[in-house]
């Protein structure tokens, strides 16, 4: 049984309710999450508009709908470098538990390697394409597409470079999170 008094005490001796948060500390966030936050508040404004301008004034804004969804575009490719350079992106670790420890740390690194190749060909791929289709246009505003498309280049070369990132901190660290999936980008 765990002893009551060892539990901290959130409600004072004037019976009132007292907690305290701990400090926020933001020196981990790294840039693209920055991006892509402004980025996600573009986007609240920009639907907060669009409601107001169709709900309250009954006049909606038709470009509203096309920019939140190049927005939303952007906050996926630039927030998926976040789950990138955290490593958490969804992975299967259960074969890893039966393989042999050598064979495991070759699966790993060569997981790491295809996740960089698989990067830099979807950012070159990308870049082929807005070659391709540089005079298109959007739809409602007369801006170039490939602002929308460059955003998702830009998300591709910074996720390859938190993908090189991981795979050297696994190469330094010996093991993957693959391989011990206990353990975080975090652990020393």
């Amino acid at each position: 049984m765990q002893d009551i008094d060892a539990l901290p005490h959130v409600m004072g001796d004037d019976g009132q309710f007292h907690a305290q948060d701990e400090a926020v500390d933001l020196s981990g966030t790294t840039l693209e999450a920055w991006v892509a936050l402004g980025i996600f508040w573009i986007l609240g404004a920009t639907v907060f508009y669009q409601f107001f301008t169709r709900y309250v004034l009954n006049d909606s804004a038709a470009w509203t709908e096309e920019i939140a969804r190049y927005l939303l575009i952007g906050v996926v490719f630039v927030g998926a470098c976040i789950g990138v350079s955290k490593n958490n992106h969804i992975q299967v670790d259960f074969f890893y538990k039966f393989m042999p420890p050598r064979m495991a740390r070759l699966m790993a690194t060569l997981v790491d390697v295809m996740r960089v190749v698989f990067l830099v060909a979807f950012a070159v791929l990308t870049l082929m394409m807005m070659n391709k289709l540089s005079t298109a246009r959007m739809t409602m505003i007369d801006l170039p597409m490939n602002l929308v498309y460059g955003v998702c280049m830009a998300g591709f070369v910074a996720m390859t470079w938190r993908a090189i990132q991981v795979a050297r901190f696994h190469w330094k660290r010996g093991y993957s999170v693959l391989e011990r999936p206990e353990t975080t980008m975090d652990d020393a």
